[in-house]
């Protein structure tokens, strides 16, 4: 089968982007600890005195303070202004401290505090994502269809605290006679994400699931690309929370595209 040599360009151009996406300051590669934050104070440095020691960066980066009612600010440890931090559950806010990218995430109104070295040699040393072959085949237009009424579920995560989401839509397409539906169940309106799982990830693709971003939108279709399944960020750090697929997304056949599980 000949392959358009275009798909074939843009499939290569994406996962170029995906690669230097992963290898960025704030990717996934140069996380180095997460912490569960509790009302109160803790200090933060790689000095042994310091309540979260810290294996890169400046001795005392500073302290991080949550209130009871769940704000939170640091006062950096230069003595410079206090920084409040406008918590957001989709874009956690970040800021920096000499070489550290610091962050705060929300789940399920818990606040987790989690820390990039943005000098770390681990984005130089990854060796790279290994893929099934590309597979035009596994370029679906899939029917976007509206629920009559929007639905919450309960969505599991690796570390077992379930979260709740609103879902809107659902993806239907048929593959070899057989018709599926696939809810998304986070993502944005313009860029839905689908948590999924299928059969090779009893052997060739990481266990838990991978991601699939719908493209191309339309108020009655929606691109399903799975040549772009990709890894969770918890195939790639200890220190992610990740989505668990809904039973409708573990799919009973095998999907080979995308990409394949990570070795080391």
């Amino acid at each position: 089968m000949t392959i358009d040599p275009d798909y074939i360009s843009s499939i290569e151009s994406w996962r170029a982007k995906r690669l230097a996406n992963l290898k960025a300051e704030d990717g996934w590669l140069n996380i180095i600890g997460r912490w569960w934050l509790e009302d109160g104070s803790v200090t933060l440095g790689s000095a042994e005195d310091n309540d979260v020691v810290l294996s890169a960066g400046p001795a005392h980066v500073g302290t991080l303070t949550q209130s009871e009612d769940g704000g939170v600010t640091f006062m950096p440890a230069d003595g410079s202004d206090p920084i409040a931090l406008k918590l957001d559950k989709k874009n956690p806010p970040r800021f920096r401290v000499g070489q550290l990218l610091l962050e705060v995430t929300t789940l399920n109104g818990e606040n987790a505090l989690r820390i990039r070295d943005t000098q770390s040699p681990e984005p130089a040393r990854f060796a790279g994502i290994r893929n099934f072959p590309i597979d035009p085949g596994w370029r679906i237009v899939a029917d976007w269809m509206p629920l009559e009424e929007p639905v919450t579920m309960t969505v599991d995560t690796v570390i077992g605290i379930p979260t709740e989401v609103t879902i809107t839509h659902k993806a239907i397409f048929t593959r070899d006679g057989v018709s599926y539906d696939l809810l998304p169940t986070h993502g944005t309106p313009q860029m839905p994400q689908f948590v999924l799982r299928d059969l090779t990830s009893r052997d060739e693709t990481y266990p838990a699931s991978r991601f699939l971003y719908g493209e191309d939108i339309t108020d009655k279709t929606i691109v399903l690309d799975f040549n772009k399944a990709i890894n969770p960020p918890c195939a790639f750090t200890d220190h992610a929370v990740c989505p668990l697929p809904p039973a409708e997304n573990i799919m009973p056949i095998r999907v080979e595209a995308g990409e394949l599980k990570m070795h080391g």
